[in-house]
């Protein structure tokens, strides 16, 4: 299995960073592989895959740089540089544009796992890389950055409260298949036989995109590690879908969507990602669910948690079938 070697400074100092870039790169892995893991997923495809096959189609050379970069093992480097905190998008593509040719093809020798096709023997990898990000970024991520973005930094939310909780094991054995805190500072990243890096001192970012696949790490040596996973709150379609029509028609389809979702404890900014209705607007459902006796609130460190009571799980688990239906949101 690979490990990273972690002391206690370096955990201390860990953070969650929030990447365009990242979830840009996830979004260009999910057109790679043209397979859902969710009816959100499914819909963002079938708008966007056909447009990414055409333009691969009529570009050869981007498209054979994508099955060679995106291995099953390995993902070429230059294309996933390590997220840094407040980073844009267009200073995170720069970095790829910016890679030197040698470097990109000796990345894509080691993702492809023996010689590089004849094809790929050129100098202008790196600018075809970062073009192909720029046209994902422009058509399939941007008009739906806002309300990714309030699902990214909900799922944020969500593990620093966990931090509180359960300390920093308990949010590393969570984050993805396949990573998990294994003791005496040692930070297994994934289930494959990788040599033991040693990133004592170093600084450690936690990075989550809403593509649900398996995620990657990445690595400046010796500055900054980072490890990139699929956020808990998924990209699917609105909760209101899902809530149960007598629970829908006692407390109006959004009020009871915030219900349903809150089988686990959530912050407003998790319910508003989620939900895609506004901050006032979910701050007046959870009064109307709290004057009710329907939710309760706590709080966890700087923020405050909101759960169903017991009465408010039985209104739910009595209104029918679809009563957990909204949990479909929230695959990890």
């Amino acid at each position: 299995m690979g490990w990273w070697q972690v002391n206690a400074d370096t955990l201390a100092r860990s953070r969650f960073v929030v990447s365009p870039l990242a979830e840009t790169f996830a979004c260009l892995k999910l057109l790679h592989a043209g397979a859902a893991a969710h009816p959100g997923e499914r819909a963002w495809l079938g708008t966007h895959l056909p447009a990414h096959r055409r333009r691969l189609a009529d570009d050869p050379v981007t498209g054979l740089l994508v099955r060679s970069g995106v291995g099953r093992e390995w993902i070429a480097d230059f294309l996933t540089p390590t997220p840094a905190e407040g980073e844009s998008f267009e200073e995170g593509v720069a970095r790829v544009r910016a890679t030197r040719p040698e470097r990109a093809r000796a990345d894509l020798a080691v993702s492809l796992g023996g010689p590089l096709p004849a094809a790929l023997d050129r100098d202008d990898l790196p600018e075809r890389a970062a073009a192909l990000l720029e046209d994902v970024w422009a058509e399939a991520v941007r008009p739906y950055w806002d309300r990714r973005r309030r699902v990214l930094e909900a799922d944020v939310v969500a593990r620093t409260a966990q931090v509180s909780r359960g300390g920093w094991a308990a949010v590393l054995d969570a984050l993805r298949p396949g990573t998990r805190w294994l003791g005496d500072s040692r930070l297994q990243i994934n289930p494959n036989p990788y040599p033991p890096r040693d990133v004592s001192g170093a600084e450690l970012v936690l990075v989550p995109v809403t593509p649900q696949r398996h995620g990657w790490v990445a690595w400046e040596e010796p500055e900054r590690y980072a490890v990139v996973y699929p956020c808990a709150g998924a990209l699917a379609d609105d909760g209101a879908r899902h809530v149960p029509a007598a629970l829908g028609a006692l407390l109006g389809p959004a009020r009871a969507g915030v219900l349903t979702l809150l089988g686990s404890p959530m912050s407003t900014s998790q319910l508003v990602g989620l939900t895609g209705q506004g901050l006032g607007s979910v701050g007046r459902h959870l009064r109307v669910l709290l004057d009710a006796g329907l939710v309760r609130r706590r709080r966890a460190g700087r923020s405050v948690l909101y759960s169903r009571t017991a009465a408010g799980e039985v209104l739910v688990e009595s209104s029918g079938p679809r009563a957990g239906g909204a949990r479909d949101m929230l695959r990890g």
